[in-house]
């Protein structure tokens, strides 16, 4: 059993420092597409429908078809290699969309930047788990999960000025390829053992526990609700200020940037530091899940630009910060043994209901109501977002008044 009050090592922090590094390239290569959707569709001409199946199903399909049998493989072999040969994967792949020249071309190039994304997510936070005691863990996840801001951010800072100021061809070339040197620093990683930092050790192996917990069965529900919406943001947010308010690219792009940075940072780390302190971490996220409703109504349809961009400040807030707390409260629940598999089915479940299933909704919306000739009608489909807010709050309300046993492995099994 674990000292509690152990500190953590300082090669821990440097783990979780090349970790997050990794993470913020996972998050850039994964969301650099959405800022140059509108280069990609002008010179392809395709539709909004076609846009959300480059962007998001074609890298949802086997990024949540692995993600299961990957977070199984991070439960059972050395998780750094695991991260190591995904990176070199989506590092090559995302590289290579510069070079594509047709909808399969780029739609190829995004399945295989999934497959090599699926790796990072279970071994990672597996790892962390074991560098960390458990009383850090959703403060540690939630620095880890900076990388979805600062990634996010990059993509939009970097994106918007290269595919502006050169072509989105070159926005590929100048932020994929790098990730290559970076696997060579993952492989060289340490593994530590697993299971060591745990207070309370359980040695259960049995998988089909991570789908009969009634709190785990509500947090995926939950989480994969508000990420519907969390993810649209990202995803539609240029395209809805660039059509409906006219604004720039380079504009967009610098202003979405900052936000993700500045503002997404300290509410993730926040979050996540403010959950640890909780014994019900599920219900900080239900509020900002219930608390982003007007704020979506409000986004949708202001037209005062000061007003707009507050709104979307404390937005974005709200839709980062339950990455952290969620990923702690799986690792408590299912254990040192099962962590990769939850993980995985976790990222499974939040990533087929946002991408695969919320960004082409969406985008077909958009084509029904007539977006090539009416700009406003992205207000009307985004609406799908505010009531993935209100069903993501109930589920994530009732998984906080669940019966479970934190720390511990999955113990209520629905009959």
């Amino acid at each position: 059993m674990a000292d509690t009050t152990e500190r953590p090592a300082g090669y821990a922090w440097y783990a979780l420092g090349l970790l997050t590094l990794i993470y913020v390239l996972n998050f850039l290569d994964r969301t650099l597409i959405y800022i140059l959707f509108t280069p990609i569709k002008k010179e392809m001409a395709f539709s909004d429908l076609q846009l959300a199946l480059l962007g998001t199903t074609s890298f949802v399909i086997f990024y949540t078809l692995l993600g299961i049998p990957f977070g199984r493989l991070a439960d059972r072999t050395v998780r750094k290699n695991v991260i190591a040969v995904g990176l070199a994967i989506w590092s090559l792949f995302s590289g290579l969309t510069g070079f594509a020249h047709g909808f399969w071309t780029i739609f190829f190039c995004r399945v295989m930047v999934g497959v090599g994304e699926a790796t990072l997510g279970p071994a990672a936070l597996s790892l962390l788990s074991d560098f960390f005691p458990p009383r850090m863990r959703a403060t540690v996840n939630s620095i880890y999960s900076t990388g979805v801001v600062i990634g996010g951010g990059l993509a939009f800072l970097f994106g918007g000025w290269i595919g502006q100021a050169m072509s989105w061809r070159w926005a590929f070339y100048l932020l994929g390829f790098p990730g290559l040197v970076l696997s060579l620093f993952a492989f060289l990683l340490r593994e530590p053992l697993r299971g060591h930092t745990e207070t309370t050790v359980t040695h259960a192996t049995d998988w089909r526990l991570v789908f009969r917990s009634r709190r785990l069965l509500y947090l995926y529900a939950g989480y994969a609700l508000f990420g519907l919406a969390s993810n649209s943001l990202g995803i539609w947010g240029t395209a809805f200020y660039v059509r409906v308010h006219g604004f720039s690219l380079l504009v967009v792009g610098v202003a979405g940037g900052l936000i993700s940075i500045f503002v997404g940072v300290p509410a993730v780390i926040a979050a996540g530091a403010i959950s640890d302190r909780m014994t019900r971490r599920m219900s900080l996220t239900a509020a900002a899940a219930l608390i982003s409703i007007p704020l979506w109504i409000g986004f949708l349809f202001s037209n005062n630009v000061v007003l707009l961009v507050t709104i979307n400040v404390f937005l974005f807030a709200l839709a980062v910060l339950w990455v952290g707390p969620a990923t702690a409260d799986i690792h408590d629940v299912a254990g040192p043994h099962l962590r990769g598999l939850a993980i995985g089915v976790f990222f499974s479940i939040v990533n087929i209901v946002a991408y695969g299933i919320g960004s082409p909704l969406i985008g077909k919306i958009s084509d029904a109501l007539g977006v090539a000739t009416n700009p406003n009608a992205m207000r009307y489909s985004l609406l799908v977002c505010p009531i993935a807010c209100a069903l993501g709050a109930m589920m994530l309300w009732a998984g906080s008044r669940s019966p479970a046993q934190p720390k511990a492995v999955v113990e209520e099994v629905i009959a």
